[in-house]
């Protein structure tokens, strides 16, 4: 693992922007770029369009490690060039922000309130192109829709277990169980979440440490214990659906966590601005959360 990347992570100012939009997601990112589905027949377009995308946000002035430390890529990109270089060796040697990437299969049908992770067959030799490619760390989404506590327990004991192989692949495991913001029990969803990672996170090996990405609490400063924590890293939050300024107003309230935003950070940014309306759009977006990031 790069020492420099890991002092950045755990220690900079910033925050991880999420451009791993994946199959599912990626129709409804173009439409808010401003690309409607007719304007692409098939996946392959699809993805040459949504790559282009994220080419000019990475590409951007206004996108470099002082105020964004990581980037979340996913698989497809990594396997990508940003202006003739590997995506993750541009990131870091061009721009000074840290790669990541998507590892995850998407979401299992929903079982006890939760939905796990859909089984990752390939996921060895998946990271070993990875570390192969300059990544350092990885990211993997479930989701909690309710406080059932059996759920909550199969969702975090999944996510540390696929967590391991990842630590024992070199790789530094971004833990996401995502809690949905329209749960009606979220603030106690939250709880049991919190109860069941303490008990991962001190179960872990002396040299083992992870991050968290988590939805932004229900309860201000709830996750202040996890940042605290000798086996966090660093404790980042998703926007979830909220939008960016009720995601940067509510971020700002949760001392020492930082954001790690898809759809928030890229509101507002369309395929029809002028490079300099373009630039302009994502520093405003980028300063924003840098803002609540740093509070």
């Amino acid at each position: 693992m790069n020492q420099e990347q890991l002092d950045k992570v755990s220690r900079g100012k910033g925050f991880i922007a999420a451009l791993d939009q994946s199959g599912g997601s990626t129709p409804k990112a173009l439409k808010l770029y401003g690309i409607e589905e007719s304007a692409y027949s098939g996946e392959a377009e699809m993805f040459d369009l949504v790559h282009a995308m994220r080419t000019r946000i990475v590409a951007s002035p206004a996108f470099t490690g002082e105020r964004v430390l990581g980037a979340i890529l996913f698989e497809m990109t990594m396997d990508r060039q940003f202006d003739g270089l590997d995506a993750a060796d541009y990131l870091w040697q061009r721009k000074q922000v840290v790669p990541f990437l998507k590892v995850d299969k998407g979401l299992a049908a929903e079982a006890d309130g939760v939905q796990i992770m859909k089984p990752i067959p390939e996921l060895d030799a998946l990271l070993a192109r990875a570390v192969k490619k300059g990544i350092f760390g990885t990211k993997m989404r479930s989701v909690v829709n309710a406080a059932n506590a059996q759920g909550i327990d199969a969702v975090v004991e999944q996510q540390f277990a696929v967590g391991k192989q990842i630590l024992a692949a070199g790789l530094m495991p971004i833990i996401e169980p995502e809690v949905n913001i329209k749960a009606t029990d979220k603030k106690e969803a939250e709880a049991l979440l919190k109860a069941a990672i303490l008990k991962q996170l001190d179960a872990l090996g002396a040299d083992q440490k992870v991050m968290l990405k988590l939805t932004i609490p229900t309860v201000e400063g709830f996750y202040t214990e996890l940042v605290q924590h000798p086996k966090v890293v660093r404790v980042v939050a998703l926007s979830g659906g909220y939008s960016r300024d009720e995601s940067n107003a509510m971020l700002a309230k949760n001392p020492g966590v930082i954001a790690s935003f898809s759809r928030a950070l890229t509101e507002g940014l369309t395929a029809q601005q002028s490079d300099e309306a373009f630039d302009k759009a994502l520093d405003g977006a980028i300063e924003s959360i840098y803002q609540a990031s740093t509070t």
